[in-house]
This record gives structure tokens, sequence and C-alpha cells, in this order.
């Protein structure tokens, strides 16, 4: 198992190339389960959680192929049913669920496992499912999906928290070959549900909508193969310009969409730093006057949660009081007391944290618990004294390509070494 040295106290500058989006690669890689026609996916992740949906693909009769960040797959003979060895490792296999059901009119998943950061449940897709005339059961940790056909429906998909992005995905792949027309209310507006929607649409799919809270798909008889484009990841972009916040000279994240960063740009514009944008790029700088934040976490387009954890690292070495407000997972706080270990003055209540500027954090070691926590501890361990022992970094590679290297080219001092 993998372990990240971090040597703190460099100063980061220059340009770092930003990857296809996990968040949209991983529906769009389970879609093509929708047809017998070949599709080529191009600017996919190299990540952890990219490899085992591939493998999940496979196991389910898939052929896939795989170079350079384009992946080629043909489903022409599938398989209902994805094993628990391959489904525990990751939360997002259970987006085979809708295409298997729309597909097939039948799937067996088992529950999904993934990062531990709180309860996320995924009863808003099987209530989906059964809008649209699939009869449901969970037994022996398994989802159990059957339907004689499928029909449109209205379909409400706003939780507690808020949309569910990977259920509104599940419900689209669902629906498009179902009969008749179904209507998603409440559905989550992510540029990630725009570009699965994208593609369906480039398979022959019928939908409008995407982007916005009211999605409306038209059943359509079959679909074929198509070519599709990821995205650029919203999130490693967004981190990388925090990082250029917490240690950089100036930094700029390229092959980007810059608004889709909209809400985390404005800020750290807030804070006190200096950005500005192309097309496809966005820089940032000092200009000599941080100031602290009041942050709520928000669907989009609101603030991510995805990106609560790294803005915590940022804050923590600020001057003044920051507050930070998590409505999305409530109980995804798990970083701060890792922080803490490196000096951080955090004050955690419930779902909100008091973040206490420190001048400066100091190297320890620290436990990686989840994908954006491990993402955290990294950017905190840049500009702070000594050295900082990463441990559990296999939930980073989940979510970012060669992150170590890429610091690195930008000037860090960062070691990986077997542990």
């Amino acid at each position: 198992m993998d372990k990240i040295l971090v040597h703190g106290g460099v100063r980061l500058e220059g340009a770092v190339r930003i990857g296809g989006s996990k968040n949209s690669a991983l529906p769009i890689l389970a879609a093509t389960l929708l047809t017998k026609g070949k599709c080529v996916i191009d600017r996919v992740p190299d990540l952890s959680d990219i490899h085992y949906m591939l493998t999940i693909l496979g196991r389910l009769g898939c052929e896939v192929e795989r170079a350079s960040g384009v992946v080629q797959i043909r489903a022409e003979k599938i398989l209902t049913e994805a094993p628990y060895e391959i489904v525990r490792k990751m939360r997002a296999s259970v987006c085979v669920l809708g295409p298997l059901l729309g597909r097939e009119k039948a799937a067996k998943v088992s529950l999904p496992g993934g990062c531990v950061i709180g309860d996320r449940p995924i009863d808003l897709h099987l209530k989906g499912f059964e809008a649209l005339g699939a009869t449901v059961m969970v037994k022996g940790g398994d989802i159990l999906l059957e339907a004689k056909k499928l029909q449109g429906a209205r379909i409400n998909l706003r939780g507690r928290h808020g949309p569910t992005v990977l259920g509104t995905g599940n419900i689209m792949m669902a629906s498009v070959l179902a009969e008749g027309t179904t209507d998603i209310e409440g559905a989550a507006e992510e540029p990630e549900v725009i570009d699965l929607a994208n593609f369906l649409i480039a398979m022959g799919a019928k939908i409008s909508g995407a982007g916005t809270q009211h999605i409306q798909i038209e059943g359509v008889p079959e679909l074929h193969g198509a070519n599709h484009t990821v995205i650029p990841d919203r999130i490693e972009a967004g981190t990388f310009l925090v990082a250029g916040a917490i240690a950089g000279n100036r930094v700029t994240v390229t092959r980007t969409e810059p608004k889709h960063l909209g809400a985390v740009i404005t800020a750290l514009k807030n804070a006190g730093f200096e950005l500005s944008h192309t097309s496809d790029s966005v820089t940032i700088s000092p200009n000599g006057s941080r100031r602290p934040l009041h942050i709520e976490t928000l669907p989009y387009p609101g603030f991510p949660t995805d990106m609560q954890a790294q803005f915590c690292a940022m804050l923590a070495t600020m001057d003044g009081t920051s507050v930070v407000t998590e409505t999305v997972f409530p109980q995804r706080f798990m970083h701060v007391s890792e922080l803490k270990r490196m000096g951080a003055s955090i004050d955690l209540n419930n779902h909100r944290a008091t973040i206490h500027g420190v001048e400066r954090l100091s190297g320890a070691p620290v436990m990686a618990s989840d994908l954006r926590a491990s993402a955290a501890l990294v950017l905190a361990a840049l500009p702070a004294d000594g050295i900082t022992e990463i441990n559990r970094v296999y939930h980073i590679d989940r979510g970012y390509e060669a992150i170590d290297e890429k610091l690195n080219a930008l000037g860090a001092h960062i070691e990986r070494v077997k542990s």
C-alpha cells in the first residue's frame, strides 16, 4: 500500500493540465451497456475507479479496449449480474443498474462500497426504478430489479440534502428505452449530468432539459453506438487552484471549463486571491490580502461539497475565523481530525466547522479517510514545516490522476513510497 511524503515549504508556479471528469466518465461508460453498437469514449482519466468500472463492464460481457485515454466498448451480448467482489470497491458502480434495467429489464447488483463519508443512500434511485414499472428487492446485500416493460413516469428525485447526481443519471439511463415520456423533477443540474445526457443523445436518445431541475425523456426503441469526449474534471481543476492559493506564486489550470468553476472562483476571489481566465484556463495569483470565508456547500451551481475539504485546508492557515457548513453530506468532516494533527485550530459542531487560522502547519503522520480528504491533506502539507506522511493514498488514486507528479511539475517535493 503506497503512502505519500510531502516535503513542505515550497512555492508552486506554472501550468497544469486537467484530465477528464471522473464523475462524468463513470456513468458514461456504464451507458455503453444500452447499445450493441461500438462506443468510443475519449479523455477517460487513468484512475482506479475507472479501472473498476471497466472491469465490471468486462465481467458483464462487454468487449473493452483502452489506450491513451481512449476507451472502446462493444456490449453486444451482456449479462445482468455485477458481482460483489468488484462492486464493493466503488460506490459509483451502482450506475450500471439503470442501463441494465433499461436494456435487459433485469439487473442484480451488489450494494456498492466506496468512500466512508457518511450515509449515501440510493433509495431515490430505487424509487425512480419502481416508478418506471420495475419490481425492486434488496436481498442478501444485492439489489434485484425486474420488469416486464418500462413505462415513462413522472419522478421526483429531490432528497433531504438536495438532488441526487448519480440517481438522476441512473433514471435517465433506465428511461431512454422505456415506452412513453419520463419527466424527472428535482433533477441534479451538475455539468456531469449534461455530459451524460449529451452522450445519450449522440446514441439516439431524446432528452431535453439536462442542466435544469426538470428533465424530459421520450423513450426510443433502441440506441446505437457513438463517439464522445468527456468534459474536464472541475473538482481536479478546483483542487489545483486551491493548491495555488495555499502555496503558489502563480498557477494556471489548463484544458478546463471556467464556467463549471463559478462558485469556487467566487470563493477564492472573496478570500482575496486574484483570478483571471480564458475560454479554457484559469490562473490564480496571491495579492497579499487573504480574508476568512463563510462557505455553505450546496448542489450545483452552489459551492461543491467535493471542494469542502480542500478549502478547509486552505482556510486553516489564513488569518481570521472562517466557517464552513456542510449541507450535502453533513458527516463529511473526517479530514478535520487529521488537519488538527498538523496544528490546525478547528472546532467541529455537527455539520459546521469553525476554523481559526494559524500562522503555519507542521508536518505529521496523517491518514486519508476518503478521496477529497486525501487531496486536502496533500494541499495542507505543501506549505507546512517539515515532512507530512499521508497513508492510505489509494483513496486519492480513485479521483486524481498522478496528483503527485503534477504537483512536482509545479515545484512541489512529493515522494510516493511503498509502505
